[in-house]
Order: structure tokens, then sequence, then C-alpha cells
């Protein structure tokens, strides 16, 4: 497949800084954009940010994976109202007020399907992605979901994976705002929601492009 193949990094409802990288990046109906998960929460505009992401479906392939914060609304939409408290808790708050107070009644069908849509994992020829962390002597597709999608680096730091190929995760927030890189695995969640930047990874050629809540550009 020809295009180049970009990730983005867990952008917990920050849509100016989502905008800025798109713009940078320029993506063309060749390219791959994978969004590693945790569209919503803690940040303003989690509503803005699924429905920019839809539209990006529609302007290049995305890649979109399930983030452990995008699971807990996808549940509450589908009426598993006991995880209402813990979403809250999560930093869904701020999701409910993208939409109006008015969660799951207020949210489209449209950003239930995308959610609905999502993957748990994604691989290329020489990576994987995935939102979490994985067992390394597991096949991707025997992969247990309760650890690509929740288990922090921090919990456990993995070895590289039996398929030789280097994995891309997001989750676990470095707090550095830079992306931690061992080799074998690249974790590009760099605390948009703090005081880090959201991170693009052009994954082959390994250009990066970073920007803050405001929107500003990282040089």
């Amino acid at each position: 497949m020809s295009g180049r193949t970009i990730a983005i990094g867990d952008i917990h409802g920050y849509l100016d800084a989502l905008n800025t990288l798109l713009e940078a990046i320029a993506p063309e109906a060749d390219d791959t954009i994978v969004a590693l998960g945790d569209f919503v929460d803690r940040g303003p505009d989690s509503r803005a940010v699924i429905e920019r992401l839809i539209e990006l479906g529609r302007q290049c392939r995305l890649v979109p994976i399930l983030g452990n914060h995008d699971e807990l609304l996808l549940n509450v939409c589908r009426g598993s109202m006991y995880q209402l408290g813990n979403w809250l808790l999560f930093g869904g708050d701020a999701t409910l007020a993208s939409y109006d107070g008015r969660v799951p009644d207020g949210v489209p069908q449209e950003h239930v399907d995308f959610l609905a849509d999502c993957r748990d994992w994604h691989e290329s020829e020489r990576h994987f992605f995935v939102h979490g962390a994985y067992e390394h002597n597991r096949p991707l597709e025997r992969q247990a979901w309760e650890r690509l999608r929740w288990q922090s680096l921090r919990e456990h730091e993995p070895l590289a994976h039996c398929s030789g190929k280097t994995a891309i995760v997001g989750h676990t927030s470095q707090k550095t705002g830079e992306i931690l890189d061992l080799g074998f695995l690249k974790c590009i969640d760099t605390w948009i929601y703090g005081d880090g930047w959201l991170t693009a990874l052009d994954v082959d050629s390994g250009q990066v492009w970073q920007a803050g809540k405001e929107g500003e550009l990282r040089e």
C-alpha cells in the first residue's frame, strides 16, 4: 500500500490540537492515519473530536483504535448506566458537557457507530498499533482486550513482541511531553490533557508533529 502511515496519540477532547496536527500533516487519500484511542474525556471538545475523526475518514484511510475512555462512553451509550460513575470520575464530565449534558440520548447514532466500529489493534508490515499494552508472547488475534485497552506501561512494561514488529501505543501518559522510545515500542501519549502535547508520528520516516492545547504547533 502506498502512502504514509501516521499514528496520533491520545486526543482527549482537544480539537484545536488535533486540527493543528492535521493541517501540518495534510493527509492525502492514500495515507493511513491510525488514531490510538482516548478520543474523549478530560478536554473540552470530545463531541467535536469525534465529528472531526468521522470527517477525516472520508479524506484518507482512518484506523481508529478503541481506548479505555472511549469504551466507557460506548458502554454508557449502550445502556450500561452502572458504569456512569466511573466514567465521570475518569473525565467523562467534560464529555458530558460537550453533549450539552445529554448522554446517552444526546449522542448521535453516527458517533455511537463510530465508537462501535473502532478496533482493538491494527498492524502494518513492520508495526502494530494498540491503545495500551500487550502480551509479548501472544499473537495479536489472541490478545486479551483488557490488556490492549487498559494496561499501563507503568504497571507492566512488555518485552518485544513475538512478531518482531514495533509496537506503537498510547494510554500511558509521558509527563515529559516526549515520546517514549524503547526501540521495539514507542509510546506517543505525550500528556495533552496535562502540560504536554498531542503527538503524531510517521512510523516509517520517523517524522514527528506535536501541538498544544491552544492549537500551537511545537517547533
